[in-house]
């Protein structure tokens, strides 16, 4: 049951954090220039634990107080998912741009660290995410929230780290317009 709850943390995980944004298309870019990847790695991994951590202690006592909340914000989130996912697809069909990345002059740390944090934080689409639906998602493994937690976390851990790291590998890929 334990392990159940776990990969279902982990692919839930692993399904929302897919989505190409700001953040990621950032952690990708620096992995390219190979510029800070560990500290921007971990410092995207370790606000995605912050905040699945928050969604899933927090969101059962407010869905206490407003029982309403956890079906609205499932199929909420649910119908957000599919516009997204149908949106994205029909970008990714219409886009004929491809990453060039230019030989850049390292970007000093702090304020390039500064910028993977506000890409974090400020986007609201991670509080959906990591607080909302995966919250929302936990509250159907009663005693087994942080289980599923630690696999949404996992998740992130290593999304961001192959992301960053994996991006080398990438890089004759990106240069292609259909990537």
């Amino acid at each position: 049951m334990i392990l159940s709850h776990y990969l279902t943390g982990l692919m839930m995980g692993l399904s929302l954090i897919l989505a190409i944004g700001a953040q990621n298309a950032f952690v990708l870019r620096q992995g390219l220039l190979r510029q800070h990847v560990l500290a921007i790695c971990l410092a995207c991994s370790l606000s995605d634990a912050l905040l699945i951590l928050l969604g899933v202690t927090s969101l059962r006592q407010v869905a206490a107080l407003m029982p309403w909340l956890d079906p609205a914000m499932r199929y909420g989130g649910a119908a957000f998912l599919l516009w997204y996912a149908a949106k994205s697809l029909h970008s990714a069909l219409r886009s004929e741009a491809a990453l060039v990345l230019k030989a850049e002059a390292a970007q000093p740390f702090w304020p390039t660290l500064l910028t993977c944090l506000a890409l974090t934080w400020l986007n609201p689409h991670v509080y959906l995410d990591t607080v909302l639906l995966l919250g929302t998602l936990s509250t159907r493994f009663p005693g087994g929230e942080l289980t599923f937690a630690f696999g949404a976390m996992t998740a992130s851990f290593l999304f961001f780290f192959a992301l960053g790291y994996g991006a080398a590998w990438l890089r004759p890929v990106f240069a292609r317009p259909l990537a």
